[in-house]
């Protein structure tokens, strides 16, 4: 099993800006939800709660 930093680390797109490759370091905040998928770069369908969050990508899953 691999862990989330290893997962972002492989991903293809940003999940903070959503665009292809580059360093993204400053596209999200820790505290920040993702805002896109990072297996196929689309919105993601975010929902945020006291307690954390939800993010559902309507493509992948």
């Amino acid at each position: 099993m691999i862990t989330e930093a290893e997962r972002t680390a492989l991903a293809p797109y940003c999940s903070g800006c959503g665009k292809p490759g580059g360093d993204h370091a400053g596209c999200r905040r820790i505290t920040d939800p993702p805002r896109f998928c990072v297996s196929c770069g689309r919105k993601l369908a975010v929902q945020v709660l006291p307690t954390g969050y939800t993010a559902t990508c309507v493509r992948c899953g």
